[in-house]
């Protein structure tokens, strides 16, 4: 019988291997992850809606044909969706009073995939309103907390699939990331998130559900093998709405190699000449140490882009697309954007995007375009950038509140906080948290190390390379 101490050490990968070779069954498994998930959510409200008894039933099938394992690696795995994502017959809130209580009669793109993978859905997980900051706090369903100090910001939009893998209720769940939403949560918590490249993966058919190719999904996950495993189920074999970029038939397989020599370059100052708390940089400080032991030649870096104008560019359409993803559901229910239950930022923004013009859109699109250019002629000579994640340490919940009256406040505390992340969505580049460094009060502290476009492959490897030498507390070390 696996017990739920033995559960929670496992990898994903190591879960498969188990049930392939029947040292326990699927409902085993299940039964491991609802204790967990029973125990430790009560107090990091990191599951917003749950379906245990189904899930169970499914785990049920498993065991009775064995067959169903042939469906993917990671078949019979406990799996939850970051509340984003519709799944037929459950809640979709998208961390919003406005969809309180509303059930898909669908599943996204990425959830089929997951679903034809065998993987099993047993929860949603906790998203601020429209995955719009970057805390998980939502006035619709409560604030999620941090297990390596339940004081502290999960970071988002993806905070609470960070809580429930860095908590061991599982050890990957499926995330997004339009603007640091996978590799900030990551950062906070522990854990590896891989934002992948633009066009690599699995979206929604139309742009309004990727921001324009700026958002993809993945997931947060405890090793790099399991972030490697998971982007093989997404994979897309042919074109959707962007560029196919190059891949291996395996990233998983990929994991076996080691990485040529890099040329890394590290960039420690904050690109929107915010100040980067100490913390920030000692990270990147000691990660490219490592690098440099491995056999990589690494050195400091004036990064060739001008944030500004791409934050202004992105920033439209952002603004666009938040405004189109309330437009309809207001129109539904005969509201205005001011007298909506929206949280007040998301009004702003709302509100911002329907003044935004054609021609206001184009021009942001081309920014970006001319900036993938620039990113891949500088690539030629610099493999990788190694730079903090966020400016300063996981804040203190309440710190980034998007129902705040004074918005010139928030919106200064979002600025001190970020600025190195959604570069990389305007761009469509691979860019990785990973958890190699954890302040004196024993909070993570993510570096992200970001590639040219199409290179995920050799991110990975790299990643990879530096588990192997230094390896990282998979989970909190947090009893519930």
């Amino acid at each position: 019988m696996l017990s739920t101490a033995e559960y929670i050490e496992l990898d994903a990968l190591d879960l498969s291997r188990g049930l392939r070779n029947k040292d326990f069954s699927c409902c085993e498994v299940m039964h491991a992850a609802i204790e967990r998930a029973t125990s430790a959510n009560p107090l990091l409200n990191a599951i917003v809606s749950a379906n245990y008894e189904q899930a169970l039933s499914q785990a049920q099938v498993f065991d009775q044909n064995p067959e169903v394992y042939q469906q993917s690696l990671l078949a019979g795995l406990p799996f939850l969706i970051k509340d984003l994502a519709t799944v037929n017959g459950m809640v979709t809130s998208y961390g919003s009073r406005l969809y309180e209580g509303v059930v898909s009669r669908n599943n996204a793109n990425i959830v089929h995939r997951y679903i034809d993978a065998g993987l099993v859905i047993f929860g949603k997980t906790n998203t601020p309103e429209f995955g719009l900051t970057l805390t998980t706090e939502p006035a619709a369903n409560g604030a999620t907390k941090n297990p390596w100090n339940l004081g502290y910001s999960t970071g988002g939009s993806s905070g609470g699939a960070a809580a429930a893998v860095a908590a061991g209720i599982l050890p990957a769940a499926h995330a997004t990331d339009g603007g640091g939403s996978i590799r900030i949560p990551a950062a906070n918590c522990g854990l590896v998130g891989l934002k992948p490249s633009r066009g690599l993966t699995t979206i929604e058919d139309e742009l309004g559900g990727c921001w324009s190719g700026m958002s993809v999904g993945h997931v947060v996950s405890q090793t790099v093998r399991d972030s490697a495993a998971f982007l093989d189920i997404i994979t897309l074999s042919k074109p959707n709405l962007f560029p196919l970029p190059s891949s291996p038939d395996s990233f998983l397989t990929e994991m076996n190699t080691q990485p040529r020599p890099l040329t890394i370059g590290v960039q420690l100052s904050h690109p929107m000449g915010q100040m980067v708390h100490s913390d920030c940089v000692d990270g990147v400080m000691a990660v490219a140490k490592h690098l440099s032991e491995l056999g990589h030649s690494v050195e400091e870096i004036t990064h060739p882009v001008n944030y500004k104008n791409v934050t202004e560019a992105t920033g439209k359409i952002i603004y666009t697309h938040v405004y189109q993803s309330v437009k309809k559901r207001l129109e539904e229910l005969s509201l205005s954007i001011e007298a909506s239950q929206l949280e007040t930022s998301t009004k702003l923004m709302a509100t911002v995007g329907s003044k935004i013009t054609a021609d206001d859109y184009v021009s942001a699109i081309d920014t970006l375009k001319r900036t993938e250019r620039l990113m891949s002629e500088f690539h030629s000579t610099c493999d990788i950038i190694l730079s903090p994640v966020l400016s300063l340490p996981p804040a203190p919940l309440g710190w980034l509140d998007m129902n705040s009256s004074d918005l010139a406040e928030y919106g200064e505390h979002y600025k001190q906080y970020s600025g190195f992340t959604a570069l990389y969505n305007a761009t469509g580049q691979p860019s990785l948290s990973l958890p190699l460094y954890r302040n004196e009060h024993g909070l993570p502290i993510g570096v992200m190390l970001t590639a040219n476009w199409g290179e995920d492959a050799l991110l990975l490897k790299l990643a990879r390379q530096l588990e192997l030498a230094h390896p990282w507390p998979r989970r909190a070390p947090w009893q519930p």
